[in-house]
């Protein structure tokens, strides 16, 4: 009985972290943000709305973090199509769910 608060709280964990459309990569802590960008586009009716992001560093710094927050909490996916953590540039591909339309908060830190 004394583990039933622990499984619940577990499981109550892997359920929200299921659900999550968000796009975390690396690691943003104690490292300086070296690009932030909102990736916005308007819904239209039964289409699914793509948008590619593509960054590169002028002074060639290796990317340690990625975080792409999905601002509206929709079924829209973030992923990474090339580059990304270990390199210096980094494409993005968000795609928004039928109907919906994109709007995420992107940063990229080193």
């Amino acid at each position: 009985m004394k583990y039933t608060p622990v499984i619940f709280v577990v499981l109550l964990s892997i359920i929200c972290v299921s659900h999550c459309k968000d796009l975390i990569v690396g690691t943003s802590f104690n490292n300086r943000l070296l690009w932030q960008q909102k990736v916005e586009y308007n819904a239209i009716p039964l289409k699914k709305r793509v948008k590619e992001v593509f960054f590169s560093d002028p002074g060639q710094q290796i990317i340690k973090g990625i975080i792409a927050r999905d601002l509206e909490h929709t079924d829209a996916s973030a992923t990474i199509t090339s580059g990304g953590i270990g390199f210096s540039y980094a494409n993005l591909r968000f795609k928004s769910d039928r109907g919906s339309g994109l709007n995420y908060q992107l940063e990229i830190y080193s």
